[in-house]
């Protein structure tokens, strides 16, 4: 996709097949269908912006993706969202022990207490997954 103009529609149906396919469909199909018209304009520039534009790019693969998505989390001290990516790190072919990794390498950089909050909400979600015990 690199260096091609695409419509918004475009980038929206592409945006939310490719969102299904990292996040699950159970997961988005609830987002967007329980959304009202106020939220529904933040589901649309997601769905375009971030999944049909900047996921939908070629040059990096969705597992290299992924695994910045874990580290940016970690950095914004955001655990829900680490949560729903650690799930779409897996689907996108991320194991466990590079998890543990993005982890260790962004609590580094971000400190301590980011990195344990992204931690437990990485071990929560691959014991939901039973990816550890």
């Amino acid at each position: 996709m690199t260096g091609k103009n695409k419509d918004i529609e475009q980038l929206f149906d592409e945006g939310l097949k490719l969102r299904r396919q990292v996040l699950g469909a159970e997961y988005v199909d609830r987002s967007i269908g329980s959304a009202n018209d106020f939220m529904m304009a933040f589901q649309r520039i997601t769905t375009e912006w971030c999944w049909g534009y900047a996921w939908g790019r070629d040059t990096l693969d969705l597992k290299t993706r992924s695994m910045l998505n874990l580290a940016m989390l970690t950095a914004l001290n955001r655990a829900a969202e680490i949560k729903l990516h650690v799930r779409g790190a897996i689907n996108n072919g991320v194991t466990v022990e590079e998890i543990r990794e993005v982890l260790l390498h962004a609590t580094i950089y971000c400190g301590i207490p980011a990195g344990l909050d992204a931690f437990k909400a990485a071990n929560e979600v691959l014991k939901e997954m039973k990816k550890v015990e």
